[in-house]
């Protein structure tokens, strides 16, 4: 998609702290983190959410989750780390390309707040 922020970070119209790069997906770092190490990782493929998903997509996304544990143990988060897909303007998800936050080191607050 031409118009799309993240497609045009893959094909470098737009600069990035990048991570990671390969024929399926691009990763790089979020420029407004919320821990030590905050990353997003995309399938090049343009879809808009996690919504747009099929069976097709299967593999894709048993790759990104596959990739996202890697890196993560890579950026030094062997100990555990946060994963987020934002899904739709419902779910708070501000680029409609399908990305995954990779969150970790330092103090994670919890995802849900309990009172």
């Amino acid at each position: 998609m031409s118009d799309c922020i993240f497609c045009k970070i893959v094909r470098g119209e737009i600069p990035c702290r990048k991570v990671y790069e390969d024929d399926e997906f691009f990763a790089f770092h979020d420029i407004n983190p919320v821990a030590p190490v905050h990353f997003m990782l995309i399938p090049k493929l343009h879809l808009a959410s996690l919504q747009e998903v099929d069976a097709s997509h299967t593999a894709l996304l048993g790759n990104m989750l596959l990739l996202a544990s890697r890196l993560a143990k890579e950026h030094g988060l062997g100990n555990g780390f946060r994963t987020v897909i934002n899904t739709g303007k419902g779910g708070g998800q501000e680029v409609l390309h399908l990305h995954l936050h990779v969150i970790g080191g330092g103090h994670i607050p919890p995802m849900v707040r309990r009172d």
